[in-house]
């Protein structure tokens, strides 16, 4: 007979389009407190059940708990009577490092042992190139009882909201924090799939928002489907190449938060680094881009990323395109000229010959 999951309070930091869906879904099976950091947004959530800002089509499920009081949510998930409990922090890398510098001051002096924290930013720190998780290590140190992970995968915010299927993966090298991830999510709308991988996962997390800028690029180009197959399994190819020289693992990036993150945000009408490459291909500069709202991880990162390929020794050519055309003013097509006129090489590094 199968053991009933654990029951876990989760509280899910920050109210944008995804921390909202977030706690959307976890509502259906957990006790669950979404923070906004705006009160005033915070109220009218509570009122009209609908986060309007960012998901202005979709209610909020009944269940669903909203405050803008952070020592609230805290409290929340740390109940007297030790039940697990679960933060999730939607938050971008930006904001990742303050956010968990406050969470680390107010819970010094509070038994974690039964806590796990875990971040849904995709990208590299753009000054320093760290990872989502060396940033949150660094911040939790001092906590040594906290479970720490990542969570990502292809994923919309709109549709999980909506409650459409999704399938996500919560990297992490602590069995209670996948636990946690996957008694507070799984159920009949998501699949919550586990990895060890906490370095791949973040590298193709990063990676593939410059991919999907390209994409978009090329498709606002009108280069067609056969360029757009081609930026996709290359750029899988420069996601694995800097993955495995930071530390991750190959099968990884064939797998939800690799290929399947990669496809979603280079090909879907969603997705706001594609949106940027669109637009950019259109002839608008990207300071115009950015001044209309329109914000995208994978311009924040891209030059970090470049830098990490260098410092590694990696060859990453569609990364250092989007870099020029971004930064540089080099004209899209000019760009595309220069991939495809790259000498001819082996698509494997060490192709076998006895086939």
């Amino acid at each position: 007979m199968t053991a009933p999951p654990t029951r876990v309070r989760v509280a899910v930091l920050g109210a944008g389009s995804w921390g909202t869906a977030l706690a959307a879904l976890a509502s259906a099976q957990s006790d669950t407190l979404l923070w906004a950091r705006n009160p005033q947004l915070a109220r009218a959530m509570e009122r009209d059940h609908v986060n309007a800002p960012y998901l202005p089509d979709t209610p909020l499920p009944p269940a669903l708990q909203i405050t803008d009081s952070l020592r609230d949510a805290l409290d929340h998930v740390a109940p007297a009577d030790g039940t697990p409990g679960l933060i999730i922090l939607g938050v971008p890398v930006a904001g990742l490092a303050g956010l968990c510098s406050t969470l680390a001051g107010l819970l010094a002096g509070r038994s974690c042992s039964a806590l796990s924290i875990v971040w849904t930013c995709k990208g590299f720190l753009p000054d320093s190139g760290q990872l989502p998780h060396e940033i949150a290590q660094a911040a939790f140190s001092s906590l040594p009882g906290v479970g720490l992970g990542v969570l990502s995968g292809p994923s919309f915010a709109r549709e999980v909201a909506q409650g459409l299927p999704v399938a996500l993966t919560i990297a992490t090298t602590q069995t209670g924090t996948a636990q946690a991830v996957v008694s507070a999510l799984h159920g009949a709308n998501a699949r919550i799939y586990s990895s060890s991988d906490v370095i791949g996962v973040e590298v193709g997390g990063a990676l593939k928002n410059v991919m999907a800028i390209a994409c978009g690029i090329s498709d606002g180009l009108g280069l067609g489907t056969n360029a757009r197959a081609a930026l996709i399994t290359r750029g899988l190819a420069e996601m694995q190449r800097l993955g495995l020289a930071m530390g991750g693992l190959a099968e990884t990036f064939s797998g939800l938060t690799g290929l399947g993150d990669l496809v979603l945000t280079a090909t879907g009408a969603l997705s706001r680094n594609r949106q940027v490459g669109l637009a950019i291909a259109e002839g608008k500069t990207l300071d115009a881009i950015l001044a209309g709202g329109m914000t995208a991880e994978g311009v924040r990162c891209a030059r970090a990323a470049l830098a990490l390929g260098r410092k590694y020794q990696i060859d990453l050519p569609i990364t250092e395109a989007v870099c020029h055309v971004l930064f540089d003013g080099l004209a899209p097509e000019a760009a595309v000229s220069g991939l495809l006129t790259r000498d001819a090489k082996p698509e494997s590094p060490r192709p076998r010959l006895d086939l």
